[in-house]
C-alpha cells in the first residue's frame, strides 16, 4: 500500500468549485497558473506513480480570509466519489466560535479521518492553551492531526507560528495525540528529528522541496542536514511520504524516495505503512 499523505483538494473539478472559489484557491496558495484538476488526471498520475491512496487536506480560513481551500463537505463528497482512492481529512479554523461543533460533525457525520491545521495561514500558535479543546476532541475520537510546520511558500504566512519547537509542548502535554509536522519542518529538519526521537506521537512527511530537484534536495536534507542513518536507525516508524500536490511534482518526489539508500522495509514504512499506523494509532513504537 502506497499513500501520499499530503494532497490539496481545492482545485478538484468534480467538486464543482465556482470561479470565485478557484480564484480564491489560486490567490491563497500562490498557484496562479493552476486551474481545475479533473479526477481523471489524478487517477492517471497515481497509476503512473504507483500510488494507491491520497490524503485530502482541506483548509478552513473563515476568520482570516473568509474562505476555504476545500470544505469538509467537499472532501466527504470526493471520498464518496472514489473511496478506494481518497482518505478525507477535515479542517476547522480554530478561531471560529463553533469550531468544536464543526469538528465533531466532520468526525461523526462526515466520517473524516483526521484534522488538517495550518498555523501560519490560520494565525495561531499550536502551543496556545486555547487549542486544548480541539486536541482533546481529536483524542476523544482517535483522530490524528496534520500540522503545517516550518516555512510556507504561500502568500500571507509568517513562519513564527509554525516553528517546530512551538509543537513540543503539544507533544508533551498530549501524549495520546498523534500529529504530523508536515514538510519535515524545513528548514528545521534537525529540530523535527529531535521531537520525533523524544516524542513517539510525533510524525513528519516528505512534502518539502524548495531548491534543486527532488533527488538532490532529499540527498542534502537526509544525508547532510541530518545524519545519513538517522531515519534508518531511529526514526523510520515516523516518516511518511507526502508530495504537497498540486504544488510539487508528485511522481518525481516519490521516485526520489524510492531511490534513497534505505532498506526496502524502511521504504515500505515511509511509502504507506506509517500512514496506516498514523491513521489508526494501533502500533506500539519500538
Amino acid at each position: 500500500m502506497v499513500i501520499d499523505t499530503h494532497v490539496h483538494p481545492g482545485f478538484l473539478e468534480e467538486l464543482e468549485i465556482s470561479d470565485e472559489q478557484l480564484k480564491y484557491a489560486q490567490n491563497m496558495m500562490g498557484l496562479h497558473k493552476t486551474h481545475r484538476i479533473r479526477l481523471e488526471h489524478w487517477e492517471k498520475a497515481c497509476r503512473c506513480a504507483e500510488i494507491d491512496k491520497l490524503f485530502l487536506l482541506p483548509l478552513d480560513l473563515t476568520t482570516t480570509t473568509g474562505g476555504y481551500l476545500g470544505t469538509n463537505e467537499q472532501v466527504a463528497e470526493a471520498v464518496a466519489i472514489n473511496p478506494q482512492r481518497f482518505i478525507g481529512f477535515a479542517s476547522v479554523d480554530p478561531a471560529r466560535e463553533d469550531a468544536l461543533e464543526v469538528l465533531k460533525k466532520a468526525f461523526v457525520e462526515l466520517k473524516l479521518c483526521g484534522l488538517k491545521l495550518h498555523p501560519s495561514k490560520q494565525k495561531f500558535y499550536p502551543d496556545d492553551t486555547k487549542m486544548d479543546k480541539i486536541y482533546e476532541l481529536c483524542i476523544e475520537y482517535n483522530k490524528p492531526i496534520i500540522f503545517h510546520s516550518g516555512v510556507s511558500m504561500e502568500p500571507d504566512t509568517l513562519t513564527k507560528y509554525a516553528h517546530p519547537l512551538r509543537f513540543e509542548e503539544v507533544a508533551a502535554r498530549f501524549p495520546k495525540l498523534r500529529f504530523c509536522l508536515a514538510h519535515f519542518g524545513w528548514p528545521w529538519v534537525r529540530e523535527v528529528c529531535m521531537l520525533m526521537l523524544k516524542y513517539r506521537n510525533v510524525y513528519t512527511d516528505t512534502a518539502f522541496l524548495y531548491f534543486d530537484n527532488p533527488k538532490e534536495f532529499y540527498a542534502q536534507s537526509f544525508g547532510v542536514d541530518i545524519g545519513p542513518y538517522w531515519i534508518e536507525r531511529s526514526l523510520r516508524h515516523q516518516v511518511m511520504f507526502g508530495s504537497d500536490e498540486p504544488r510539487l511534482e508528485q511522481i518525481r518526489m516519490i521516485k526520489a524516495i524510492r531511490e534513497m539508500n534505505l532498506r526496502e522495509s524502511t521504504k515500505e514504512m515511509i511509502l504507506g505503512g506509517n500512514a496506516l499506523d498514523f491513521l489508526k494509532g494501533g502500533r506500539e513504537h519500538d
